[in-house]
C-alpha cells in the first residue's frame, strides 16, 4: 500500500525488547480539506533511522503494510492494527533522496 502526506511528527525510537525496536511518526493527509487526517505509522528495527533525513512539514510518499493482531487479556479479546512503513521517500522536488534501507519491493512478495 502507498500513501502520500506531510510529515507532522516523528518520535524517538523505542526499544521494546532486546531484539525489537520501533519508531512512530504521523502523516497528515487531506491537509487542505476541512477534515485533515492524521495517520499514525511506524518503522521497525534498522529502518528506524530512515526518518532522520526527513523534516517535519516535508511531503513524503510512504509504502507500508497493514498488520493486525489479536490479544487475549483479562477483559477479553481485543484487536489491534499497525501501519508498518518499509519505504519512505520525499515527494519529487524535495531535497531528500529515496530511503528504502534495503527494504523489499512489492514484487518480492510471495503472494
Amino acid at each position: 500500500m502507498e500513501i502520500t502526506g506531510q510529515l507532522k511528527a516523528k518520535f524517538d525510537t523505542q526499544k521494546v525488547s532486546d531484539k525489537f525496536s520501533k519508531r512512530e511518526f504521523v502523516l497528515t493527509t487531506e491537509a487542505s480539506s476541512p477534515y485533515p487526517q492524521f495517520i499514525s505509522m511506524q518503522v521497525t528495527q534498522e529502518k528506524c533511522a530512515i526518518l532522520d533525513q526527513f523534516s517535519e512539514g516535508q511531503e513524503l510518499k510512504v509504502n507500508f503494510n497493514l498488520r493486525g493482531r489479536e490479544w487475549n487479556g483479562p477483559q477479553g479479546v481485543k484487536y489491534f492494527n499497525t501501519l508498518e512503513a518499509w519505504r519512505i521517500e520525499a515527494v519529487s522536488g524535495s531535497q531528500s533522496s529515496p530511503a528504502s534501507n534495503n527494504a523489499f519491493d512489492n514484487n518480492d512478495l510471495p503472494f
